[in-house]
């Protein structure tokens, strides 16, 4: 296969650090070009504030950024008429609706989290909760750093999804017992956001029946478990057409 050219947006944040580390060691991947509203003048590739200005050539976009660029990255796919990875998390309604209409026009993989643990573990609960719903009672934990802004997770927002489709939206998402004086309700999901120190990411999911309790969970040990399913899934990406991507579609192939 030949080298993947890669444009990274968000370069400069954690994760983008991360990827430029793990790209510099592997033989097939290349990042090209870059974007953040931070430049590093020492950087081995350019890194452009507006990713318009790009001048290099490349095959996929990668972008492990903020909600605050996502007009911008976008524009790029489909202007340059290239893949996207979408890495960042906390999208609105309104931009995965914007995500889905980019989507006709060039491929676009769209994951929650790029861990495949956590794809795993979403077979799993689905699998756990078509058996044991509704006489189990389902409870979602995710614990993540104390810089993290989003709440819930866009992974824990996915697993509960993905368990929600599963039981034919029967759930019901709870996100705070304290304004409520009364007793739990079966349809209830609740979905708990710890955030503290340097956690990477946790995601614990509880079937609680009268008699037992089934845990599943993933811990993320690094952040370079994220990055190396970003790389992954920008090698998956390269000659798609248009479409939207996931971690399922790329684990079944």
């Amino acid at each position: 296969m030949s080298e993947v050219r890669i444009f990274l947006s968000g370069c400069m944040g954690r994760m983008g650090r991360v990827i430029t580390e793990m790209c510099s060691e592997y033989d097939d991947t290349v990042i090209v070009a870059g974007s953040d509203v931070v430049v590093n003048p020492n950087s081995t590739y350019p890194i452009y504030k507006d990713p318009m200005e790009c001048k290099e050539e490349f095959d996929v976009i990668i972008d492990f950024s903020h909600v605050s660029a996502f007009a911008g990255i976008t524009k790029l796919a489909e202007i340059k008429n290239k893949p996207i990875v979408m890495c960042t998390t906390g999208l609105s309604a309104e931009q995965k609706e914007e995500l889905s209409a980019l989507s006709e026009k060039v491929g676009v993989f769209y994951s929650g989290n790029m861990s495949l643990g956590i794809n795993v573990l979403i077979n799993l609960v689905k699998k756990a909760a078509a058996q044991l719903y509704p006489d189990f009672d389902i409870e979602l934990v995710e614990e993540h750093h104390n810089k993290k802004l989003d709440a819930p997770s866009g992974t824990a927002l996915m697993i509960a999804d993905a368990m929600n489709k599963t039981l034919d939206d029967q759930l019901e998402y709870v996100y705070e017992r304290q304004s409520k004086r009364q007793k739990r309700e079966k349809k209830e999901l609740g979905i708990h956001s710890i955030r503290g120190g340097n956690i990477v990411g946790e995601h614990k999911v509880m079937f609680i029946g009268g008699e037992e309790i089934l845990t599943i969970s993933h811990s993320a040990q690094t952040r370079s478990v994220f990055g190396r399913g970003a790389v992954t899934a920008a090698k998956y990406m390269l000659g798609k057409g248009p479409g939207m991507y996931d971690m399922q579609d790329m684990l079944g192939d």
